[in-house]
């Protein structure tokens, strides 16, 4: 099954030129949204300047383990060499930046098949111009496989900065997804910690912590960006679509907040567990020491009297033996009842 999971993720879209999907948004035309491959994004893309008017624009969805992928970007696209810089600077942080009258965004998100591990996340590059929306990545992701489902399903982003928009939402319903399963894992732990059945519920609330801690690493800086940004906008983008940017941006800060406190929640709970391994703890080391105590008189009493040299006591009593067991259940007795009144 995981070799069939494997080999999917390795052919998951892309065409001769790694292109995942392509879609031609035009209000205008009979069909808003179009699908097309890479040979008639190419030949729209050297038509653009004469369909500038038009309010058209392309989105294209690019598999950066193609080899042909930048290669065909270069080619065709005309992208800003901000982009391609930040392709190979490899710093995964979240930012939105303005390169010429584009922009350019990386952003950070969920494997397609994702498991609540700290290593499924990975980066999105993106391009966002007039007429063109470029989005590259590495591995499935779930954000995009969203849009891309809500484009499939007739929804038409009358603009590219409605479509990063829709983007940064469908990023913002994952992310509230993964919050949602990480709180119900939580609940789990917390119902089985309360019932006393601890087992290893201290790595997997280290698991959970790790992927909470990482995700808001990667994406903290994200609503920041976007506020810098929309201060000074590029002359095409619409006031209405810098308020829906602005919008997108407030729902990141609210999921980052409820990251937050399930951190939080975690780190209490991992406090609780640990204070109540260190009473377990400290239960078996004083149930050992009682019982070292309560050995310590006859193991005395048995060096003594098992050394075989003369002269000793007791030795020819007839009740010598029941004398000694005494003597030894007498000193047990007072140190039983020394250790137990210390404990209370």
């Amino acid at each position: 099954m995981s070799v069939f999971h494997d080999l999917a993720a390795q052919s998951y879209g892309g065409d001769e030129a790694g292109l995942i999907c392509g879609y031609l948004f035009d209000a205008a035309a009979p069909e808003p949204a179009r699908a097309i491959d890479s040979a008639q994004a190419a030949t729209w893309l050297a038509d653009a300047d004469r369909v500038a008017d038009s309010g058209a624009y392309v989105w294209l969805h690019f598999n950066l383990s193609h080899a042909h992928a930048e290669r065909w970007l270069t080619r065709h696209a005309a992208l800003s060499d901000t982009f391609y810089e930040t392709l190979h600077e490899g710093l995964p942080s979240t930012r939105i930046e303005r390169a010429d009258d584009s922009l350019i965004a990386v952003i950070n998100d969920v494997h397609f098949e994702f498991s609540f591990e700290p290593s499924d996340i990975s980066t999105l590059w993106i391009s966002v111009g007039p007429r063109l929306v470029v989005t590259a990545r590495t591995k499935p992701l779930r954000s995009v496989d969203a849009l891309r489902t809500a484009v499939k399903a007739g929804e038409a982003p009358r603009s590219s900065t409605e479509l990063l928009e829709h983007l940064l939402r469908a990023q913002a319903d994952v992310l509230v997804k993964i919050v949602r399963g990480v709180t119900s894992r939580i609940d789990r732990i917390e119902d089985e910690l309360l019932a006393g059945r601890l087992d290893h519920k201290r790595a997997r609330l280290g698991v959970l912590r790790r992927l909470l801690v990482r995700l808001q690493r990667l994406l903290a800086p994200e609503p920041a960006a976007l506020f810098r940004l929309l201060q000074g906008p590029p002359a095409w983008m619409a006031e209405a679509d810098a308020q829906e940017l602005r919008g997108s941006t407030e729902e990141f800060s609210v999921v980052l907040r409820d990251m937050q406190a399930l951190q939080e929640r975690i780190k209490l709970l991992q406090e609780e567990i640990a204070a109540n391994v260190n009473e377990d703890n400290n239960r078996s080391l004083f149930v050992l020491t009682v019982v070292t105590v309560l050995a310590l008189p006859i193991n005395i009493l048995a060096g003594l009297f098992g050394m075989n040299v003369g002269g000793i006591p007791l030795a020819e009593h007839r009740h010598g033996f029941w004398i000694v067991v005494a003597i030894v259940a007498t000193f047990t007795a007072v140190a039983a009842w020394t250790a137990f009144r210390k404990k209370r």
